[in-house]
């Protein structure tokens, strides 16, 4: 292959000539050098995986080599992280992060054992997903404003549901509780369908949810939607208003996908990471098979994605604070 000897030999020369090492010019030019390992620090089947997996078969495309999907379950997505963060920053072993590796820093605290800020280097947002505000048909409300006045004439006597303490599902709650200035009561469930069943059941007023999981009950009426959570109005629910139009100034949640790789990575392999990455999130047939999970193609720089993972971590440790939820407990 000698154009493609060529052209290492190019990059080299030119990195080379910048200050760079001929040995790390050469491992960039080159990269991948063998197959890529993506640690998906979830089980097989969820959100995480389905998304991993489209990316990773679409480098295995660009690149030529393997991108191996490794699923490491455990401990809300901190076992699988942890092994990324030890490993070598060749761009050779990668994470998937989601919105619980933000929550995780408060709520696991000391116990965490690694940094999230210190110890990954941010790659790329992946994709967003919409949280949902739903309520039992039966509740005298049609919209969140008619929601949090009778939280504020009834403090304490609403309940939402959760698929359990500390999960983006119940802080959901807490921040609309927080953001609206309402006092309502959690009753925690062992997974989110057993949650939204009972809502509409109707022995719990509300929850947070996803709209692909909600979507079916929304459409049969035995769930009333009020708003959905993110910057903007969903494209698969035009006319619902998002929950900063109907009048909680500030709020915003999304489930979120992203990748990272071990502290370390050299600019040359984030930047040509990044490029990879965000060529294949606008590519048509990813964006489609996104949308059966409901989630959105975001992308971006490197910096963006660790402002963002920034700012996520600062607003669900100040919501567990705000909800007296004690770390590590």
């Amino acid at each position: 292959m000698p154009f493609v000897r060529t052209r290492i030999a190019a990059a080299v020369v030119a990195a080379t000539t910048a200050g760079l090492s001929p040995a790390l010019c050469a491992q960039e030019a080159a990269y991948p050098l063998r197959a890529v390992r993506l640690v998906i620090p979830f089980s097989p089947g969820g959100g995480t995986d389905l998304v991993g997996r489209m990316v990773a078969q679409k480098l295995t495309e660009s690149w030529g080599q393997q991108v191996v999907v490794d699923n490491k379950a455990g401990a809300n997505g901190t076992i699988g992280a942890d092994l990324v963060a030890k490993s070598a920053p060749d761009g050779h072993t990668l994470c998937m992060f989601t919105a619980s590796h933000s929550v995780n820093v408060t709520l696991q605290g000391v116990q965490q054992p690694y940094d999230v800020m210190r110890d990954f280097t941010p790659l790329t947002l992946l994709a967003t997903q919409p949280y949902v505000l739903v309520v039992k048909p039966s509740l005298p409300v049609r919209s969140v404003g008619e929601l949090v006045a009778l939280a504020k004439a009834k403090p304490g006597s609403l309940a939402f549901g959760s698929s359990g303490v500390g999960g983006l599902v119940h802080l959901s709650a807490e921040l609309f509780a927080s953001l609206a200035g309402i006092k309502v009561t959690h009753v925690p469930y062992k997974g989110g369908a057993q949650a939204m069943m009972d809502v509409v059941a109707g022995n719990v007023d509300f929850m947070f949810t996803s709209l692909n999981q909600s979507n079916a009950l929304i459409d049969a009426g035995r769930l009333r939607l009020l708003a959905v959570t993110t910057p903007k109005r969903n494209p698969a629910a035009k006319q619902i208003p998002t929950m900063q139009e109907a009048g909680v100034a500030g709020y915003v949640v999304e489930s979120w996908y992203g990748i990272a790789a071990p502290a370390g990575l050299s600019n040359g392999l984030v930047t040509r990471i990044n490029g990879d990455i965000n060529r294949v999130l606008k590519m048509p047939d990813v964006a489609e098979r996104f949308a059966t999970d409901g989630a959105t193609p975001a992308g971006g720089t490197p910096a963006q994605f660790r402002d963002y993972l920034r700012s996520e971590i600062e607003k669900w440790r100040r919501t567990i604070q705000a909800a007296g939820i004690i770390p590590g407990v």
